[in-house]
């Protein structure tokens, strides 16, 4: 054997790739289908043979052609290279599909699931008219077929930090959206009911619920003070809101008291224990539990992974 051969060092055993580790919020959607998670697709656009509903609010797009939907009853017509936008717990369905004059249409979807757009600030009437039952088309200089890519790989990667990135520019889009405007393909129809109301549907009164407890969330909510503002008995409220978000109201609360509890650790000038009196827990005991059972993680630990 020769002396360079004798130098060479032999080569190390393969190290196996360390698995990636589960997201948080993987668990946090997973405990109820009232809410789902983040998700973005591509596919080939479709009639749906039923209409169906879900935790989020979408975001479509096609590339080319037209859709025609109908929402709780009502058509509308969706076109292309423009992002469309509403609230899909309303019953949705698309009956009819124009793929283009080359037959090659391709349909992108972002769902944003409902409690993160909820939680959005500076949204301002952008969310009266998502939660109002309205459909929106945004500005064509919003956003482009590219960006809306880009937006699939971060979303395929399964990287947590091009998610959190691609959840920042969503949310920074919404925002840019509810300046510049948008253009109504169907008007809000669900209208605020008030304690005088003699006869309203389901949608509108947990819509009001709704604003009640978001309004309030830092305050202690009862449901008898929530079923005040739409003049119900407390029972009968709580099982419409159920019936109408297939979760329960306490359920609705805890879940919008930990999203924002989760957005002030982030900032990281807070306690723990102002984090959880802000976010409208009452005892620090309760959101230690609550915080870990629907993240996986304590307070304190979650804040020292996201910002070492």
């Amino acid at each position: 054997m020769s002396e360079i051969s004798q130098a060479v060092p032999p080569a190390k055993p393969r190290e196996k790739a360390v698995a990636p580790v589960p997201r948080p919020d993987r668990r946090f959607y997973a405990q109820t289908a009232a809410f789902g998670r983040l998700g973005v697709r591509w596919f080939e656009p479709q009639v749906m043979p039923t209409e169906h509903f879900h935790g989020h609010i979408e975001l479509n797009w096609l590339t080319s052609g037209s859709m025609d939907y109908v929402f709780d009853g009502s058509p509308v017509s969706i076109p292309s290279a423009r992002l469309i936008m509403f609230w899909a717990g309303i019953p949705h369905q698309t009956i009819a599909l124009d793929k283009g004059p080359n037959q090659d249409s391709r349909q992108c979807n972002v769902y944003l699931p409902l409690d993160s757009f909820l939680h959005m600030p500076n949204l301002g009437r952008l969310t009266e008219t998502m939660m109002g039952g309205g459909v929106v088309a945004l500005s064509p200089e919003t956003i482009g077929a590219d960006t809306l890519r880009r937006w699939y790989q971060d979303y395929r990667s399964g990287d947590a930090e091009r998610t959190d990135i691609l959840k920042a520019e969503i949310a920074i889009m919404l925002r840019r959206a509810a300046v510049t405007g948008w253009d109504e393909l169907m008007t809000p129809w669900i209208e605020s009911p008030g304690p005088s109301t003699r006869a309203a549907t389901p949608l509108r009164y947990v819509v009001a619920m709704l604003r009640h407890i978001l309004e309030n969330l830092s305050e202690p909510l009862q449901a008898a003070d929530v079923a005040k503002v739409v003049g119900l008995h407390p029972n009968y409220a709580l099982n419409l809101f159920t019936e109408v978000m297939h979760v329960p109201m306490h359920k609705f609360v805890v879940r919008m008291r930990l999203i924002r509890a989760r957005s002030l650790l982030f900032e990281g000038n807070l306690s723990i224990e102002n984090v959880a009196f802000q976010s409208g827990f009452t005892a620090l005991s309760q959101f230690y539990v609550q915080f870990r059972n629907a993240y996986g993680l304590t307070p304190r630990q979650m804040r020292a992974h996201y910002l070492r």
